[in-house]
């Protein structure tokens, strides 16, 4: 195949007898399986249980009009035939479940997770855990993105950097909340530049490495993901031996788990707690009205400014009534910044519980 990489016999060998599982087909999924398809991965599984929309080709480019109201799965799989006859791709059209994950990981070498919820991302992560299998984990909302690889023992799992998954509602889709085209296509290539990585032995992939995108600055940074010595799928004395129900797990979080009542701040700001409030709206907003002793770090430049976070005791995020906020924890959360909370209610609620001078709007 002219202008391919060459990385001598050893290496097109390892590529030709290896395996990936490619799990969700959306922008990240596809894009992964394309690049991985392309260098000659002896066999590829394509796993999705959903079909073709008009609302995905914005961000999913080998679908087309022609393919709506069909399995992703199976449009994905001729595009890869197409592209590479010599590689062997197998089709799941279904849905990753506690009940055939193990059955199917267990057929390839690393798995790369192309999914868009918790549930799914869980389920992976306990399953790779379980079957020593890399796993190749992308995300993606609005301008970012993040990628990292999860290998117990060697580094951390997905449970290490994330403990508990948020309350149901708090983290939109990308349908929901929207997402800049070209970054899943991105944050696709980069999951499947680490697991040829992983694959070839060579270089140095991102184990215990968060790397962090942000396209609305053009900026990249990364973050160190320490083991968790009591994490219950891969610390020291693991609890978590089988698959469980994670549709049942992620949605039993409650609502308060990410949130502190306006009472409750009150009561920390009164006991001299060290807590650095944080308002996330948008500087217009702020001028209307503020809770005294916040600092400003409107929402849509979070990422440019995360270093003011670094150090920080409780940190505790506000908005107007509490999404936006509820959001922004959630995204700290889960890069690795463990004592971060949002005002339940958002200064509206503030206003109502505890300081009536604070106009509303």
């Amino acid at each position: 195949m002219p202008g391919r990489l060459d990385f001598g016999g050893n290496g097109r060998r390892r590529i030709e007898d290896a395996s990936a599982l490619v799990v969700g087909l959306g922008g990240l999924g596809s894009q992964a399986a394309v690049y991985l398809t392309a260098a000659g991965v002896g066999k590829i599984g394509v796993v999705d249980y959903d079909s073709v929309q008009l609302s995905n080709l914005q961000r999913q480019v080998y679908y087309n009009v022609g393919d709506l109201g069909r399995p992703k799965a199976d449009v994905l799989a001729e595009r890869l035939a197409e592209l590479n006859p010599l590689v062997e791709v197998r089709t799941y059209n279904l849905r990753l479940t506690s009940g055939n994950a193990l059955e199917i990981i267990g057929e390839y070498d690393v798995v790369v997770d192309g999914s868009d919820n918790y549930p799914t991302r869980y389920l992976i992560s306990d399953a790779c855990t379980l079957l020593g299998k890399p796993y190749i984990y992308g995300s993606i909302y609005r301008y970012y993105g993040q990628v990292t690889i999860f290998q117990p023992p060697a580094g951390p799992c997905y449970r290490c950097l994330y403990p508990r998954p948020p309350p149901p509602g708090v983290m939109p889709s990308c349908a929901d909340g929207g997402v800049m085209g070209p970054l899943p296509g991105l944050v696709g290539s980069l999951q499947a530049c680490e697991a040829l990585k992983m694959i070839l032995g060579i270089g140095r992939p991102l184990v215990g490495r968060l790397l962090l995108l942000d396209l609305s600055g053009t900026v990249f940074g990364e973050l160190s993901i320490a083991k968790d010595a009591n994490c219950p799928a891969c610390g020291s004395n693991p609890t978590i031996r089988d698959l469980q129900d994670y549709e049942a797990f992620c949605g039993s979080a409650a609502d308060g788990v990410w949130e502190v009542t306006p009472e409750e701040l009150a009561d920390m700001l009164a006991r001299g707690e060290r807590v650095m409030l944080v308002d996330v709206r948008e500087e217009f907003e702020r001028e209307i009205c503020r809770i005294d002793g916040s600092v400003s770090i409107p929402l849509s430049r979070l990422w440019d400014e995360i270093g003011r976070l670094a150090g920080a005791g409780k940190i505790i995020l506000y908005c107007h009534r509490g999404y936006q906020s509820r959001m922004a924890a959630q995204m700290l959360r889960e890069i690795g910044f463990g004592m971060v909370w949002s005002l339940k209610g958002g200064i509206e609620g503030w206003a109502e519980a505890v300081d009536p001078s604070i106009p509303r709007y």
